[in-house]
């Protein structure tokens, strides 16, 4: 029985694992803390990557065959620093690094496909003018290193910006102690000297956005698929991501070798990745938003669905060094998607179905998968600060067709009945 560390595993990642077609091959072991659950992210006040990351390879030299993390914030640079320590198979923690700091990402884009990469700079939380931005108004601002688009948004002037970076004291100490892991491990694996607590302004991109997923084993790129990300109109707030994407042949065959190019130029060798990129219908023009080094564990599942392959068993393949297999249009469904229920009024959601009404929808929709992300008070708050809207529930769901794959969520979404 192979034995496989998962790192900052998310809740996706043990809904899967403690399925008997996995506890009947592989043994898990799990570690790390949820960075939006209290009292496990008290830890985050005294975190030290390169000290825990120590003591992960003292702890299981020896004991695993394998290490895996699609946690974005610590956990796939974490693993991949594992890896490398204890002669498994992963990628370059420098690589790693380069992909997550969006600075130097930005940089390296405009080098490998420039025709793909918006104007950017970068700056300081602290700003005495707007001329320090380097950018003109308006622009689109996040932070250098961070996670589920925290902090990030449109700005349209000087003001306005001002008013997005003003934090109290609790604010001010989270930002710093979620960078300073990222910030230790750089300075080990990289010359890097413009560190994580930093933001990038961007010219501000339009059009279709879609997710590209994709691996690389032994040198050889497999790209998966690529999924279109949908806003709530009006906003920057995913509401669903559905697959397969209704972008032209031509369009996904143009974002697939640019993708392979971006890969192959930051010399990304081994493991899951997710690109996501903006087209413009109007211009023809793609355009890289980011690259993520780990696989979109929310997303991956519609593959499954679409493609009749399980993208976890390719997630444990390569962190085994195994060559994956994948399929194309085997699945149990023509179409799938994952649509995540949002409110941006700030209020809390205080109807929320039981566990008898969600077993009643699951024995109804057995391919259906629903996590809840409840919040109250200061939590809540503060999301809505952050983000500008409240994810409290994420549907995973299978249809024929589009059409009837959204028939069956307005049906679910009415049975479950939230407020």
């Amino acid at each position: 029985m192979k034995r496989i560390l998962v790192l900052f595993p998310k809740d996706w990642d043990r809904d899967e694992f403690e399925q008997p077609r996995y506890r009947e091959r592989f043994e898990f072991f799990y570690e790390g803390f949820d960075l939006f659950t209290f009292p496990e992210n008290a830890r985050l006040m005294t975190f030290n990557a390169a000290r825990y990351a120590d003591k992960l390879v003292k702890k299981y030299r020896g004991r695993i065959d394998g290490v895996i993390s699609n946690n974005e914030q610590f956990g796939a640079l974490i693993a991949a620093v594992v890896a490398q320590r204890l002669g498994l198979p992963g990628t370059d923690p420098a690589v790693i690094i380069a992909a997550q700091h969006k600075y130097y990402a930005r940089c390296l884009q405009q080098k490998i496909v420039p025709e793909a990469t918006p104007g950017f700079s970068v700056f300081p939380y602290q700003l005495a003018s707007a001329t320090d931005t380097g950018l003109p108004f308006p622009f689109y601002v996040k932070p250098v290193k961070a996670t589920y688009s925290v902090l990030a948004r449109r700005v349209d002037n000087f003001a306005q910006l001002q008013s997005h970076l003003r934090f109290n004291f609790l604010e001010t100490l989270i930002i710093r102690k979620l960078v300073k892991p990222f910030n230790d491990l750089m300075a080990r694996y990289t010359p890097f000297t413009i560190d994580a607590h930093h933001l990038i302004g961007e010219e501000i991109m339009t059009g279709v956005q879609v997710n590209l997923d994709g691996f690389i084993h032994n040198g050889k790129m497999t790209i998966l698929g690529i999924v279109d990300e949908v806003m709530y109109p009006g906003t920057q707030a995913f509401a669903r991501f559905e697959y397969p994407s209704r972008l032209p042949a031509e369009v996904q065959t143009r974002m697939k070798a640019l993708a392979e190019k971006l890969l192959t130029g930051i010399d990304y060798g081994h493991g899951f990745f997710n690109v996501e990129l903006m087209y413009q219908p109007d211009t023809g023009r793609i355009q890289v938003i980011e690259i993520n080094p780990r696989m979109a564990s929310q997303i991956v599942n519609l593959y499954r669905r679409v493609d009749g392959y399980d993208p976890y068993e390719v997630l444990i393949d390569l962190a085994l060094g195994n060559a994956p297999r994948v399929s194309v249009g085997e699945g149990a469904f023509g179409a799938a998607a994952s649509f995540v229920f949002r409110r941006f009024d700030g209020r809390e959601v205080t109807r929320v179905p039981g566990r008898a009404q969600i077993d009643a929808v699951q024995q109804r929709y057995p391919d259906a998968r629903l996590m809840l992300y409840l919040k109250r008070g200061s939590g809540l708050a503060r999301e809505m600060k952050w983000l500008g809207s409240y994810r409290y529930a994420v549907l995973n769901l299978g249809g024929a067709s589009a059409e009837d794959l959204h028939q069956r969520y307005n049906d679910i979404r009415r049975e479950l009945s939230f407020e």
